[in-house]
């Protein structure tokens, strides 16, 4: 007798959308409570093949913290594709600069490299203030 796992239908799926008040949390704490809920792994019916339908909006991305040393240490590289095109962006500028990408790249790292990030990644907005305009979507308030 051949068992097998029911994948769940599409409209067992439901929209659910977070918010998450970044004032204060760690970074990486708070990059995998986002990439747990963008996965999916959170939920009774998870399943890795099939892309959830949860939105999750993180506000403050200012005003997260780093622990240690990270904030003179760490670094962002890239590379061009150029010789000599390193390009290295320091974590204390990044934050200044651009402090929603320093979000979106811890998540990307928790999540699975297939050909769900991208879609994944979709449903995660980030605002630098305390508002956002999703209010319309009566987004559930999440504590960390």
């Amino acid at each position: 007798m051949k068992k097998t796992t029911q994948r769940p239908k599409p409209a067992e799926l439901l929209e659910i959308w977070h918010v998450i008040d970044a004032e204060g949390k760690i970074l990486g704490r708070l990059a995998t409570a986002v990439a747990r809920i963008l996965i999916g792994k959170h939920k009774a019916t998870y399943d890795p093949a099939v892309l959830g339908r949860e939105k999750v909006i993180v506000t403050n991305a200012d005003k997260v913290k780093l622990t240690g040393n990270k904030l003179t240490q760490k670094v962002y590289r890239h590379h061009t594709g150029y010789p000599g095109g390193l390009k290295t962006i320091p974590i204390e500028r990044m934050l200044v600069s651009k402090p929603g990408e320093v979000i979106r790249h811890a998540v990307s790292g928790m999540i699975p490299h297939n050909k769900l990030h991208k879609l994944r990644l979709n449903n995660l907005k980030i605002y630098t203030g305390a508002e956002h305009p999703h209010v319309a979507q009566n987004p559930v308030k999440l504590e960390i």
